[in-house]
Order: structure tokens, then sequence, then C-alpha cells
């Protein structure tokens, strides 16, 4: 009788251990081709040699946030211009940094420009300089302080640049870009790269400026890339990676096949609790 029963117990078992497995493999034949996640695939194989996007300078707009750094071969003189010192321009050594909701911000550690497009500085009162480049500030500067200090160097930077990456990516978030310069692809490899299930032939870059707003598509399977207006991004671009199929594809079918597997594991529980 008990050989019977373990007998029973173990083709009810098997039937569900079957039952499992085959929607085990059921879920994982949706797969993602390998073409579909290659970069830069036309002319694969051959030494072809492409054109890039024009280097972009940012500019510097009101309401942006500047670090200024000052020295001298009078350092004693040289700090009286440096009120800002609880973040040094050095600070991060122009590494990108990730911005996180709890991350401190540097409002009182820097220069904001005004809606006129000046900031104001010890001596010198107020300069002008929206629509210039940190470098033309600099230079500015230096030329201005050369009046008061001996031999001066400044460091302009602007702690506005930011750029967010969402979608999907290994780690998305926002990022602070303290040298002001960061292409596309640096941005994924920010965020840890796209994931197997985005959209590689159709990210898109919004862009406002100006009071417009652009939407650019990337396609990062060809090497066109490198033309892009947008392979170069701007202060406050959003890339935004798009779920390909295979994210539906899993997506519906975890919903479809999640009560058959649970159902499965419910009937070995009961049999099992009933035969032991």
């Amino acid at each position: 009788m008990k050989k019977k029963t373990f007998t029973r117990f173990k083709r009810s078992y098997r039937a569900a251990f079957a039952a499992v497995v085959v929607c085990g493999s059921q879920y994982l034949t949706a797969c993602v081709s390998t073409k579909e996640l290659a970069y830069f695939q036309d002319g694969a194989g051959q030494e072809i040699a492409t054109t890039t996007a024009a280097r972009y300078a940012p500019t510097i707009q009101p309401g942006d946030l500047l670090a200024i750094q000052v020295n001298s071969l009078n350092p004693e003189a040289s700090s009286f211009f440096n009120p800002y010192t609880a973040m040094s321009v050095a600070d991060r050594g122009g590494q990108p940094m990730q911005v996180t909701p709890t991350t401190p911000l540097p409002a009182q550690n820097g220069y904001l420009v005004d809606n006129d497009g000046t900031i104001e500085l010890p001596v010198l009162g107020k300069v002008a300089v929206t629509g210039r480049t940190t470098a033309e500030v600099r230079d500015d500067l230096r030329r201005k302080l050369g009046e008061y200090l001996k031999e001066p160097t400044v460091n302009v930077r602007n702690l506005n640049f930011r750029i967010s990456v969402m979608g999907e990516v290994s780690r998305p978030s926002l990022f602070a870009i303290p040298n002001e310069r960061i292409t596309l692809l640096e941005a994924l490899s920010l965020a840890g790269d796209v994931t197997i299930y985005g959209r590689r032939e159709n990210v898109l870059v919004i862009r406002e400026e100006n009071g417009q707003r652009t939407f650019g598509r990337i396609d990062l399977t060809s090497r066109d890339v490198f033309r892009s207006p947008y392979y170069y991004l701007h202060p406050n671009d959003i890339v935004y990676v798009e779920p390909g199929r295979a994210k539906a594809a899993t997506a519906n079918r975890t919903n479809q096949l999640l009560p058959t597997v649970l159902s499965a594991l419910s009937f070995v529980a009961i049999i099992f609790s009933r035969y032991r």
C-alpha cells in the first residue's frame, strides 16, 4: 500500500515538475538577437574613416552657477577674490558626478549668473558673462585681475552642466559634468550602458535651448552617430533609451505564465503534504 501511494506521488510530482520546466523554457525563449545589440555595424570588417560632429563649446546662460578660483604669486591677496572655498573647482578633478536626491547643492559655493547676464565679484564689481564660454570669461577675468594681482591665474567652471540618462540603461540617473564636455556614448557608459532590452537603433535625445525643445533620434548601430548634432550633449539634455520588443514580450510572457507556474508549485506542495 505504501509502495503504491509513493508511486502515485512520484507520478504527480513528475507531472508538476514537467509543467514548471515547460513554462520556464517558454519564458527563456524570449531572447534578443545579437545583431540587435552590436554598435556601429555598418562597414564591419573594414577600415573606414568617418568625420565627427563639430566639438561643442557651451556658453553661459542666466541662472548658471559658476565656480571661479583665482591664484597669484601672492596667495594672501588672491584669497580676497575667492570667497567661495567650500567647494573648490578642483574638488571633483574634472570627473562626472552622479547627482542623487541627497546630493548637496552647491548653491552657496559659486557665482549665480543674474537675469541681466552678469556676476558680481569682489573689487571688480559686475562682469558680463552671458553668451560667452568659460574660457572667454577666464581670459577676461585674468586681464582685469592683472591690475590688482601679480601674474594671476583663473579657473572657471560651470557647475550647472548636467545631463539625464533614463530608460533601458543599467543605472539611470542625473549626472553633473564638471569638464563641460560629454558625448552621447560617454553618457551611456556613465549609466552602465544600454541593457539587452533597450532599442539601440532609436535612442532619443531631448534638448531645450532658447525656449525651444527639440527631439533627436540616434541609431547607435550605425557609424553615422559620430556625425550627429546630438553626438555632443548640451547642458540639461535628456537621453532616453526606449524598451524594445523583447522587453514587452518578456513582460507579457511573465504575466501569462506566472499563474501557471504558481499553480504547478501549489499542486506540488499539496501532493507533498498529502503523502508525506
